[in-house]
């Protein structure tokens, strides 16, 4: 079991998606969704920018695994499909690619362009990986999340978090289980708070 560990700088329930009872990260973290396996644990801390260092954004132990075409035909996900004009959590839906005539579609959502264009930039990374994260257990704290002990911060020289762009996943056994067994103990899954960038928003 491998446990990966990043900054999550932009949080709006987007990357990750964490409503209808399954956390998905279906963008973003191209290289992340390439090698998390089944089993694997991913965990996003906060922004030093927005003063969430060291803070626990999320948690989810990985599920399940589909292509974008998958997850955009499940009839489970469907509604994970972005609605703009709807609720904020219906807005950052990350039900957006498929791959179809040759080339990937983008749906009007997050990220693409404010008038609905596709925003290529974005397909370019998103796609490099054509796999959906998707966890039934996880919890989601967003912008409420706790401090992450001390303990995780300096394990026999290991730091759990982080520190700007990027992704660790070399941790010692050790220290993961101890990690999650952390996580269990706060008794607190699925969605548990709001994303932190809500309130920048309309």
């Amino acid at each position: 079991m491998k446990l990966f560990s990043y900054v999550v700088a932009r949080d709006y329930g987007f990357a990750p998606n964490p409503f209808y009872g399954v956390c998905s990260l279906a963008t973003c973290k191209p290289i992340i969704r390439r090698t998390a396996s089944v089993g694997d644990w991913v965990i996003g801390t906060g922004t030093a920018e927005r003063g969430r260092s060291g803070t626990l954004v999320y948690a989810m132990q990985v599920s399940e695994i589909l292509t974008y075409n998958e997850y955009g035909s499940s009839p489970q996900f469907q509604n994970k499909k972005p609605i703009l004009t709807g609720s904020k959590k219906q807005a950052f839906g990350d039900n957006i690619y498929c791959f179809e005539s040759g080339r990937w579609r983008q749906a009007n959502s997050h990220h693409s362009y404010a008038d609905g264009e596709e925003n290529q930039a974005n397909i370019i990374n998103d796609t490099k990986t054509d796999r959906v994260l998707l966890a039934d257990k996880y919890v989601y704290f967003g912008g409420v999340g706790p401090q992450i002990p001390s303990k995780f911060r300096n394990y026999l020289g290991e730091d759990i978090c982080q520190n700007g762009r990027g992704h660790k996943n070399k941790f010692s056994p050790d220290l993961i289980n101890e990690f999650i067994e952390w996580v269990k103990s706060l008794d607190n899954w699925g969605y548990a708070g709001e994303p932190l960038d809500w309130n920048r928003t309309p």
